[in-house]
């Protein structure tokens, strides 16, 4: 109850509330068995949705990025806390020269464009993700964005950034073994919440809910230990093509679920 009254609260106080918000905010959360604290999305098929009318991946990629705007800004109405995008995969540098340019030139353009609204609205960035690779001037943007959204107390928004599941489990172990090697910690005292606390994600709930567009039935390497209880809902629609109904759609297809977690409903 207590994550209720703190989603309803912030819902108050943000610059787009309206009676519509609070309707939504219940429909979604008060009374309802399954409760929305964390959606993942795998925002899949820009290229292809590029390529399929004739236009450079590019196009595809600066599409998706206006689709991130409207998703983003509905989470906020409706009191979503935690949102994680993946945005840019540790495979996705095997992609072509021109394409990494473009996607990196994104990157550091929602950065700036995106800052001051992103401190409007209350929304407080988390990138999950190695920075070896991304471009300086990206990072500059990227670390004063997460500089000026630190305070904000509203949305989560967790962008998975040169990510990869394998590869943070990997940082994972070796934070651990340095832990265990400098004596502050014992093997037999690592539990489930240790791993927990020393991955990208430390501090957020699990996602309750993945979305995959685009139609793909796989996890491409995302979010493995944090989606172990995670709902899926796929749709055939590209990203670019996916909107504000689509979200609610799936939303609205959680609370249809009946989540066991592994025992027996009565």
């Amino acid at each position: 109850m207590e994550l209720l009254e703190f989603q309803l609260v912030s819902l108050l106080e943000h610059p787009f509330f309206s009676v519509a918000c609070v309707v939504l905010y219940f429909c979604y959360n008060a009374g309802m068995e399954n409760t929305l604290k964390h959606i993942a999305i795998i925002m899949d098929g820009n290229g292809r949705w590029a390529q399929s009318r004739g236009l450079p991946r590019s196009e595809g990629h600066r599409r998706g990025a206006q689709t991130v705007r409207k998703i983003v800004e509905e989470a906020c109405r409706i009191g979503l806390p935690c949102l994680t995008l993946y945005c840019f995969s540790h495979e996705n540098w095997k992609r072509p020269p021109d394409e990494l340019a473009a996607l990196m030139f994104l990157l550091e353009q929602f950065m700036v464009s995106e800052r001051e609204t992103m401190v409007r609205e209350n929304i407080r960035l988390k990138v999950l993700g190695r920075r070896e690779g991304i471009p300086e001037s990206a990072l500059r943007e990227m670390d004063e964005t997460l500089r000026v959204t630190a305070g904000n107390t509203g949305l989560m928004l967790c962008l998975a950034i040169n990510y990869g599941s394998r590869q943070e489990m990997t940082d994972m172990v070796r934070s651990i073994a340095h832990e265990v090697r400098e004596g502050t910690l014992a093997p037999d005292a690592i539990t489930e919440q240790t791993i927990q606390n020393h991955l990208y994600t430390s501090g957020l709930p699990d996602p309750d809910l993945l979305i995959r567009t685009a139609g793909e039935l796989r996890l491409s390497n995302y979010l493995l230990w944090q989606l172990s209880y995670a709902e899926i809902w796929v749709t055939s629609k590209c990203w670019p093509d996916f909107d504000v109904a689509d979200f609610h759609a799936a939303m609205e297809n959680f609370q249809q679920r009946t989540r066991r977690f592994g025992a027996v409903t009565s």
